[in-house]
């Protein structure tokens, strides 16, 4: 985490002047408002420690909700609750075998996220 800036704020140009051609060019693939604001909230999921915990938990493995919450020292609930909040985002999925329900990361883009965030923040 090189490039540290000793300042409050953000160092600005010197010389305020607008490149249009640069902005037009930069505003024509910004993506709409909607699919920003989803993309937002999808990044938000990411937030939570326990959550994050979880997915590496169940990287390249299925777990059942008791074997995630022991190896958490969580309870049953409460994994259960980030459970649902990761599956309302799509980032895992479950299968039921027997009386148990078995989760694992829902394809490999969530293990792509989770490798490339580490990656970058180990820079």
């Amino acid at each position: 985490m090189e490039n540290k800036i000793s300042s409050v704020e953000a160092p600005v140009c010197e010389d305020l002047h607008i490149h249009s051609e640069q902005v037009f060019e930069a505003k024509k693939h910004m993506p709409e408002e909607e699919k920003l604001m989803a993309l937002g909230e999808f990044y938000k999921v990411f937030s939570e420690v326990s959550r994050l915990k979880i997915l590496y938990l169940l990287y390249g493995r299925e777990l059942c909700v008791c074997d995630i919450a022991e190896s958490l020292g969580s309870t049953v609930s409460a994994v259960s609750h980030q459970l649902k909040t990761l599956k309302n985002a799509r980032l895992v999925k479950f299968r039921k075998e027997g009386k148990n329900c078995l989760y694992s990361l829902a394809d490999s883009h969530v293990s792509s996220i989770l490798s490339q965030g580490m990656e970058h923040i180990k820079e």
